[in-house]
C-alpha cells in the first residue's frame, strides 16, 4: 500500500525544532514594532496614526530584508542535504553583500526625500501629522542595516538546521526595546522625554544589539558550518548567478508582495484617522495570528529542500502531503484563536470606541481569511520554495497582488466608496482563492525543481 503520509516521529520532532525557534523569534521581532505603537500610543494617542503609517514603510523594508534570508534558505538548504560545505560559504557571501546594500539604498533615499516617502502612505489632508512620521522615519530606517545583516545571517544559519539563536536574538531585541522604550519616549531622570522620537531611537538600538548576539552566535558558537567573516568577502560568480536565478525570486516575492502591503496602506493612509489607526491594530493581529504557520513553513522548505538535496523524490512528494494536511488543521485552530483574544489585544491599545469597534470587526473578517493563508503559505513558502519551485510563486504573487488586490481595493475605496469593512475584505481578497491555485499546483511534478550544482 502506497504510503500517503510521514509516519516517522522524527520529522514532526525536527518540524517543531526547526520551527518554533522561528515562531518565536518572529514572535518577538513583531512585539518590538508592536512596543513601538502601543507605548507611543499610551503617550499620545494620537500620534498611532502618523508611526503606524511611517512603520508600513519599515515593514515593506523588513520583509524585503527577510525575503534575502529566505532566498539563502533555498539554496543553502539543498547545499545542506548534499554536505557541500564550501558552497555554503559562498551563498552566505552573497545574501551578507546584498544585506548590507539593500538597506544603504533605502536609507539614502529616505534621507533624502523623506516627506516624498511619507506622502506615498499619508494623506496630505492630514499634513498636521506628516512632521510625527516623518521625523519617526529618518530616525528608525538606520534600524535596516543591522537587520538587513542579521536577517542575511540567520537565513543562512536556518538552512543548516541552526535555528536557536533567532530566538536568543529576538528576546534580547525586545527586551532591549521595551526597556529603551520607557526611557526614551516618556523620559528618565536626566534624559528627556522624547516620544515618537525616542521609539525610533530605541528601535535603532535594539537592532544594533540583536545583530551583536547573531554575529557573535554565527562566528563563535556555532558548530554546523565552519564559517569565519573573511569568508563573507570571498566572491564566486556562480553563486552570484545562482542566487540571482533561485533565490531572488523568493526575494523578489517577499519584496513585491510588501510593497503591495505598503500600497495597501496607501490606500488606507487616505480613508481618515480612524481606519489609519483600525487597521494598524488589525494587521498586527492578523501577523500575530499567521506567525506560527509561516515559521512552521519556513521549517517545511529547509526539510523539503534537504529531501531534494538528496535526490529523494518520493520522500518529497510523502512529506508534500502531510505538511498540506497538517496546514489545514492548523489554519482553523488560529482563525478561532484570534477571534477569541482580539478584544483583549485591541485594549491594550487604549484608542477610541469607533477604532476598538471597527478593528473588531476587521479582525473577524481577517480571522476568517486566515484559513486560505495557513495553507497556502503551507505550499508556497514551505513545500514550493524548498523544492525549487520559486518563479510560479513569485508570477501568482505577482498577478494576485498587482491585478486583483491592489485594484479591487482602489475600487472599493474610491470609485464604489464601499464600508470600511468591506474595503479591508477587499485587501485580503486573494486569501479567499489563492489556496486553490496551490492546491491544483501540487498535483504534478513541475514543482520538484533541483537548484544545486
Amino acid at each position: 500500500m502506497k504510503q500517503l503520509f510521514v509516519r516517522d516521529r522524527n520529522f514532526y520532532k525536527t518540524m517543531v525544532r526547526l520551527s518554533l525557534p522561528a515562531a518565536f523569534q518572529t514572535l518577538l521581532s513583531m512585539l518590538v514594532q508592536m512596543a513601538d505603537n502601543v507605548m507611543v500610543s499610551r503617550f499620545d494617542p494620537s500620534a498611532l496614526a502618523p508611526v503606524s503609517q511611517a512603520n508600513s514603510v519599515s515593514t515593506f523594508m523588513l520583509a524585503a530584508l527577510n525575503g534575502l534570508g529566505s532566498g539563502a534558505v533555498v539554496l543553502v538548504a539543498q547545499y545542506w542535504g548534499k554536505k557541500n560545505m564550501a558552497a555554503i560559504k559562498r551563498v552566505f557571501s552573497v545574501v551578507c553583500a546584498l544585506g548590507v546594500a539593500l538597506p544603504l539604498l533605502f536609507i539614502s533615499v529616505i534621507q533624502l526625500f523623506p516627506h516624498w516617502v511619507v506622502s506615498l502612505v499619508l494623506d496630505p489632508s492630514l499634513s498636521h501629522l506628516t512632521p510625527v512620521a516623518v521625523s519617526y522615519l529618518r530616525i528608525v530606517c538606520l534600524s535596516f542595516l543591522p537587520f538587513g545583516l542579521t536577517s542575511a545571517l540567520v537565513g543562512g544559519l536556518k538552512g543548516v538546521e541552526v535555528v536557536r539563536v533567532t530566538l536568543y536574538a529576538a528576546a534580547i531585541s525586545l527586551l532591549s526595546n521595551v526597556c529603551l522604550n520607557a526611557v526614551l519616549i516618556f523620559g528618565a531622570g536626566p534624559i528627556p522625554s522624547l516620544g515618537t522620537e525616542g521609539a525610533a531611537i530605541a528601535t535603532v538600538l535594539a537592532r544594533v544589539i540583536e545583530l551583536v548576539v547573531v554575529w557573535v552566535y554565527c562566528f563563535r558558537k556555532q558548530k554546523a558550518v565552519d564559517i569565519r567573516p573573511r569568508d563573507l568577502l570571498r566572491h564566486e560568480k556562480w553563486a552570484w548567478k545562482d542566487y540571482l536565478r533561485f533565490g531572488s525570486p523568493v526575494s523578489l516575492t517577499d519584496a513585491q508582495w510588501a510593497l503591495v502591503g505598503m500600497m495597501k496602506m496607501a490606500i488606507i493612509g487616505h480613508l481618515g484617522a480612524t481606519m489609519m489607526s483600525a487597521m494598524n491594530l488589525t494587521d498586527t493581529m492578523m501577523n500575530l495570528g499567521t506567525m506560527f504557520t509561516f515559521a512552521l513553513a519556513g521549517g517545511a522548505c529547509v526539510m523539503v529542500g534537504k529531501a531534494v538535496g538528496e535526490q529523494d523524490m518520493e520522500k518529497v512528494r510523502i512529506y508534500s502531503r502531510t505538511i498540506q494536511s497538517m496546514f489545514a488543521v492548523i489554519g482553523v485552530v488560529m482563525a478561532l484563536s484570534v477571534i477569541a483574544v482580539r478584544r483583549v489585544f485591541i485594549g491594550l491599545y487604549g484608542q477610541p470606541q469607533e477604532v476598538e469597534s471597527l478593528a473588531g470587526l476587521m479582525i473577524f473578517i481577517g480571522a476568517i481569511t486566515m484559513m486560505g493563508t495557513s495553507y497556502h503559505a503551507s505550499c508556497f513558502t514551505g513545500i514550493n520554495r524548498g523544492a525549487g519551485d520559486n518563479r510560479f510563486v513569485m508570477m501568482v504573487d505577482l498577478i494576485c497582488g498587482w491585478l486583483v488586490v491592489l485594484p479591487v481595493t482602489y475600487l472599493a475605496a474610491f470609485v464604489f466608496r464601499w464600508p470600511l469593512p468591506v474595503v479591508f475584505l477587499c485587501t485580503r481578497i486573494d486569501q479567499c482563492f489563492k489556496w486553490i491555485i496551490a492546491f491544483f499546483r501540487l498535483r504534478g511534478n513541475k514543482w520538484i525543481k533541483k537548484v544545486t550544482r
